[in-house]
């Protein structure tokens, strides 16, 4: 294992992953964390934050193009900048199933689902964890 590829990359793929990475920690921290409370409310705003910066980062990474400089993942980044004010908006009003169910969704989507995604075989996560 080694970050050598990661960072000797364009500067958005290191934000991005390491962005990602934090994020995916801090978000198993919020599923075994008690919910409701300051701790919880103030690690999930920074969730949101790296989300948000995951998402938008991600439009300044172009490894894979399926349509012009994008790729469907890409969508996943719209759907994340979508969904996350809305998920913030639902805890706000205390619709807290809905809230559960659209960060579950966008952890398990932009996170786990995609971050399975950069282990390919030629991409850069797959280099950093394998080898090359």
């Amino acid at each position: 294992m080694s970050l050598a590829p990661l960072l000797e990359a364009a500067p958005a793929i290191p934000l991005h992953a390491f962005a990602a990475m934090t994020a995916f920690v801090l978000g198993l921290v919020q599923f075994a964390a008690p919910k409701g409370t300051l701790p919880h409310r103030t690690v999930g705003w920074i969730w949101v934050i790296l989300m948000a910066a995951v998402a938008a980062s991600s439009f300044w990474i172009h490894q894979i193009r399926l349509v012009g400089p994008f790729s469907p993942i890409h969508l996943l980044s719209i759907f994340t900048l979508v969904v996350l004010p809305l998920a913030v908006w639902r805890a706000h009003t205390h619709r807290v199933a809905d809230h559960r169910r659209m960060m579950i969704f966008i952890f398990a989507g932009a996170l786990v689902v995609a971050g399975v995604f950069t282990l390919v075989p030629g991409r850069i996560m797959h280099r950093v964890i394998f080898g090359s």
